[in-house]
This record gives C-alpha cells, sequence and structure tokens, in this order.
C-alpha cells in the first residue's frame, strides 16, 4: 500500500510541474510577443466565420486498469502468480489540423482531427524468486528477491476526431485566455487481428472525453495558441479472450487517459 501512494503522489506532482511550466512558457511568450510584434497585430482570422489552422502536439499517456473481483479475492487460483499490475506513463506525439466555426466572437466550434502515436507499457509484478537457487542459501546476508517484473509494450497510430466547444475570454491587448471540452471519437489504424496476439490485449475504437484550457497569443501575421488538454477514455478497451490466461482473470477494465500539450498556430 506504502508504495501504491508513493506512485500516486509522483503523479500527481508531475501533473503539478507539467502545469507550472506550461504557465511560466503562456506569460513569457505573451511578453515575447507584445514586445517584439507591436501591440497592434490584426484579429487574423477571429472575423471569419470558418477558420483553419493546424498543430503539433506532445503527450503522456498510459491504462487506467481496474482490477477484477477474482483477482482480490485470496481463494482465487488462476491469477495466484500475479502480485500486482502498474500502468506507466509514455511519451508521444501527434500532429493534425483546426477546422473553427465562430458563433460569437467568444464562442466556437472545432473540428480537430489528428494523427497520435502512442506507446502503452505496463509493468506485472509476481509472485516467486528471480533466482530460485538462492531461497534456500545458506548465507544469511544474500538478499533474495521474492518477485519478478515484466513489461509489456504495445504501440499504437490513433486517429482522433474531437468535437470541442471553445470559450474565449475578451481580448486584452495580444492575447486571450481559453477553456475548451467536448468529446473525441479515436480508432487504431493497427488491425485487431495484429493486436490479439500481444500479452495485454486490447480493442482499437474508443470515445473519449476532453477538456483544457490555453491561450491565444496574436502576432503579427499569425496567432500562436499553447494549449494544455485532458482526455480520458469512455469504453471498456480491455479484450479479456485473447489476453494471456494470468492477466484474463486479474483485470476487469481498462482505460486510456492523457495529458497533451499542444502548439496551435491559426
Amino acid at each position: 500500500m506504502q508504495t501504491t501512494y508513493i506512485r500516486h503522489q509522483l503523479h500527481l506532482c508531475g501533473r503539478e510541474i507539467s502545469l507550472t511550466v506550461f504557465l511560466i512558457m503562456i506569460m513569457s511568450l505573451s511578453s515575447f510577443g507584445q514586445g517584439m510584434f507591436g501591440l497592434t497585430s490584426g484579429s487574423g482570422s477571429d472575423n471569419k466565420t470558418l477558420s483553419y489552422g493546424f498543430f503539433l502536439a506532445a503527450h503522456t499517456n498510459a491504462y487506467q486498469i481496474k482490477y477484477s473481483d477474482a483477482f482480490m479475492n485470496p481463494a482465487t487460483t488462476s491469477s495466484a502468480g500475479v502480485r500486482a499490475v502498474f500502468p506507466k506513463y509514455s511519451p508521444g506525439f501527434s500532429l493534425g489540423f483546426i477546422g473553427m466555426l465562430r458563433f460569437h466572437d467568444q464562442v466556437q466550434l472545432l473540428f480537430t482531427p489528428k494523427v497520435g502515436f502512442y506507446e502503452y507499457k505496463t509493468e506485472v509484478s509476481y509472485f516467486g524468486a528471480e533466482d530460485p537457487s538462492l531461497i534456500n542459501t545458506p548465507d544469511e546476508n544474500t538478499q533474495v528477491n521474492t518477485t519478478r517484473t515484466q513489461m509489456l509494450t504495445s504501440e499504437a497510430t490513433m486517429v482522433e476526431l474531437p468535437l470541442l466547444f471553445k470559450y474565449r475570454s475578451q481580448r486584452f491587448n495580444n492575447t486571450r485566455m481559453y477553456f475548451l471540452g467536448g468529446a473525441s471519437y479515436n480508432f487504431r489504424t493497427k488491425a485487431q487481428d495484429e493486436a490479439d496476439i500481444e500479452d495485454l490485449v486490447t480493442t482499437g475504437q474508443d470515445v473519449s472525453l476532453e477538456m483544457g484550457m490555453g491561450f491565444e497569443i496574436y502576432f503579427k501575421y499569425f496567432k500562436f495558441a499553447p494549449e494544455i488538454r485532458f482526455s480520458h477514455g469512455l469504453n471498456n478497451a480491455f479484450r479479456r479472450e485473447n489476453t494471456i490466461p494470468e492477466l484474463a482473470d486479474a483485470i476487469s477494465s481498462i482505460k486510456r487517459k492523457s495529458i497533451t500539450l499542444y502548439l496551435n498556430f491559426q
């Protein structure tokens, strides 16, 4: 329990650090844009009903794993060798386009199709010594490792189709703050038959909730909008029937989640 607690604390600290770095970067870019490009840049696409852009993005992603009731029952023997399953955060990147429909100066509808490159890592801890010959060693100073671990990795290229509502503050000099939220339909380009040969198998389609915030910074000929966005999958992506037996009975659901930093150019 103590190990799990420390892991959660590290994850929370990492998110707080990422958000702090993001805010510092925004303030620096805002000052740079106003100082180097003047305070009278045009509104650009602000007055157009339809406008376009593109983005580059970097993300960190992981599975959210829920144990099965059978795994939590000490009498269960089918996954008796599994001690714990730990999802690991992994980096990746994506790129795509932005289509914006203007309802009001402060309200927009965004369609932001993208291609994302993901790697999902899961650490499985098993009971049992890595070197069985050490179990009965007469040397009391020898430390016996009574567990062994295995890292499972799954790579996926995802096509994501988010539809988002965006609410912007009023423009102040060369900046605006905004919030956005919506949903995204996602599908994996890898065929399911190819995914079924992995140890931990997931389905290739998902629907996720998206929520984020950012700043629009006006330059002379374009707008730059750094943004941080959180995504959480709604579907249970776990494919039990093709997963290796000891994990098939240990897990009840897998959901995808990610934190993404977008660099939008409009």
